[in-house]
């Protein structure tokens, strides 16, 4: 039996009769579409969605977004939220459309997300060649702007005929249900082909079932790690994202409690402990806490457990300071396993802890950190109600949010300095309570990243803490969430520039050059002048949302409790310091300075530079040795 069907409505009908099933639970691998229509699109996938919307078959949710960076972006919050088993697809015109998701591939890739990337494309038959915003390449025929999202995206097809879709369309879903392998995955789809009938077999319209594992470690492997482990005097666990999407965290406080060793976390690892677990030792790396850095520094044996050991992990590998340190990693990708020459343990974190727990059975370590985490916790407390001047600082800001937070809401949030700021103050109590898109850091993530989130969970409040730069970006998915009648609480803060480069900018010598919202100077040239008269509480009104504006933490704690309250998206508008300091990790960032400059403030932090490069080292050692 066939079905005559287009390319796209074959392919709707395809994606509607996908589902991911792991320990038992069993959901929709594709749980709607995200798009914009164009000339490229408007007579293909969205037809196709019209047609399932008015027939009711097959089920496919369509939310009409506002930005195609931004619907990626939404694709990713709400498939972090599944622990990767589910997400969105999302559609996009021929052209500055299908380029505009270029961002969004590059941030689902780079944190191991999977999104469902489809991207329209040029006239497969070539016979009205150059089509509008066809790009030419007098040396290929076959080459389209779609070709940029091949480095990007962990699966790349382009459907050339409508045979090829199936082929396409499972290889597909295989990576975005492979947690191994997952990230962007983009098929692309000509516009004309989009349109073309085809006898499709049935058989691709069945309900296919994708059983997402948990590989177990090999045995050996087990060995070897437990071996290092147990010949360990001061040991840490850094533990990731892979915690989390796991589902890990029971087994993580077991071992953690059975075995002494202290557990400290990256930007996609917090949360997967408690922040006030007994063996919790907050952030590690640039923007972690003092209380990690100083024990990562004397570890001789690192036990990283769904980390990918980023830069800011390792502070730009400055932070494992132990002459003899070996690393352990236990990861579900091998090429993560097997960074800083580990001895590599590849499988799912809770399959992988479950067998590394007996194979310690009696080895307990005793550490002298808990002193440590309570003078820690006091300075964080200092922070969190610290008055600055006559706008309050952002490290208050952060500790009204969290204070408003209860334990299954969640804060999103992405570039800029918060953060640094929140992985050093933030007090996860959940795992879910806690994302910050920290892989790619990309600004715009927070508003969109959040739908997606309330979308995946909409029990939860969301609050996305955005920056004025961030806002500026990519602040159209408000309209989206009203739209969808989404609620959801955005903390606008406004510093009147990039604080975070304005500080990293001085750091380096550059005094904070273009780092600020000002009007240029007609006497120096610069942006030195007056501020900016930008009110970003009345845009963000003028798009519909409720907001509140706040001058002090007493406002904003009132005001979130207002948001809370309200059935609507509200804005909570307030000011901050953009020059207050904040408490330091006591870590290392590598960002080079120049070598030669005619500037004293440049010269001085090249002095200060090459001093912190002393300490960065290659981890070459063998783990097993």
């Amino acid at each position: 039996m066939t079905y005559r069907l287009t390319v796209a409505q074959a392919t709707v009908r395809f994606l509607a009769n996908q589902f991911t099933e792991r320990d038992g639970i069993r959901q929709r691998a594709v749980a709607g579409f995200l798009g914009i229509f164009g000339h490229g699109n408007v007579a293909g996938i969205g037809q196709a969605l019209l047609q399932a919307q008015r027939s009711g078959s097959p089920e496919m949710p369509y939310r009409l977004a506002r930005n195609e960076q931004a619907m990626v972006h939404t694709a990713v919050g709400y498939a972090r939220m599944r622990n990767r088993l589910s997400t969105m697809a999302c559609t996009a015109s021929i052209g500055p459309g299908s380029t505009n998701m270029l961002t969004g591939a590059a941030l689902a890739t780079v944190n191991r997300i999977p999104a469902l990337l489809l991207p329209s494309d040029v006239f497969a038959t070539r016979v009205a060649t150059p089509v509008l915003q066809e790009l030419e390449d007098p040396r290929a025929g076959d080459v389209s702007v779609n070709d940029a999202f091949r480095p990007l995206s962990r699966f790349f097809d382009r459907v050339w005929r409508p045979e090829q879709l199936p082929q396409a369309l499972l290889g597909a879903m295989r990576v975005l249900t492979d947690p191994a392998e997952t990230g962007a995955v983009t098929v692309c789809l000509p516009q004309d082909l989009q349109a073309e009938a085809y006898e499709f077999p049935d058989e691709l319209f069945a309900e296919r079932v994708w059983h997402v594992t948990r590989p177990a470690p090999d045995p050996l492997a087990v060995e070897r790690a437990a071996a290092a482990i147990r010949g360990a005097r001061r040991p840490l666990i850094v533990a990731g994202g892979g915690v989390v999407y796991s589902e890990a965290s029971a087994q993580l406080d077991r071992f953690a409690r059975e075995t002494g060793i202290p557990v400290a976390d990256t930007q996609a690892g917090k949360g997967a402990l408690s922040w006030d677990h007994p063996f919790a030792v907050g952030g590690i790396g640039a923007t972690g806490s003092p209380v990690a850095n100083r024990l990562a520094g004397h570890a001789d044996v690192v036990l990283g457990i769904g980390t990918r050991y980023s830069d800011f992990t390792t502070a730009s590998r400055t932070a494992f300071r132990h002459p003899q340190v070996r690393f352990v990693n236990l990861n579900v990708t091998s090429f993560d396993a097997g960074k800083l020459a580990a001895i590599p343990l590849v499988a799912d974190a809770r399959a992988g802890l479950q067998a590394l727990r007996p194979a310690l059975h009696g080895r307990r370590f005793t550490g002298d950190f808990h002193d440590d985490v309570a003078a820690w916790n006091a300075t964080v407390d200092r922070a969190y109600r610290r008055k600055g001047g006559e706008l309050p600082t952002q490290e208050a800001v952060i500790g009204v949010v969290n204070d408003a937070c209860g334990a299954r809401d969640v804060v999103v949030q992405a570039a800029g300095s918060m953060p640094g700021d929140l992985q050093r103050l933030w007090r996860a109590r959940d795992p879910k309570q806690y994302c910050v898109e920290y892989g790619y850091s990309c600004m715009g993530f927070e508003i969109a990243g959040a739908l997606g989130i309330k979308l995946a969970d909409p029990s939860r409040e969301v609050y996305a803490l955005v920056g004025d730069g961030s806002y500026l970006m990519m602040a159209q998915e408000i309209v989206t969430a009203i739209a969808e009648g989404v609620k959801l609480i955005v903390v606008l803060v406004q510093n009147h520039g990039f604080a975070s480069i304005g500080a990293l900018s001085e750091q380096v010598g550059s005094q904070r050059f273009g780092t600020s919202y000002r009007f240029r100077s007609a006497q120096t040239g610069d942006y030195d002048g007056a501020l900016l008269p930008v009110d970003l509480a009345a845009n963000a009104e003028s798009l519909g949302a409720a907001v509140i504006r706040c001058r002090t933490t007493a406002d904003l704690a009132d005001g979130l409790k207002r948001a809370r309250d309200a059935d609507t998206l509200t804005v909570v508008h307030i000011e901050t310091d953009p020059l207050a300091g904040g408490l330091s990790s006591e870590s290392w960032w590598d960002v080079p300075v120049a070598e030669v400059a005619t500037l004293p403030s440049t010269r001085h932090a090249r002095t200060g530079y090459v001093e912190g490069k002393r300490d960065q080292r290659h981890h070459l050692r063998p783990g097993g040795q």
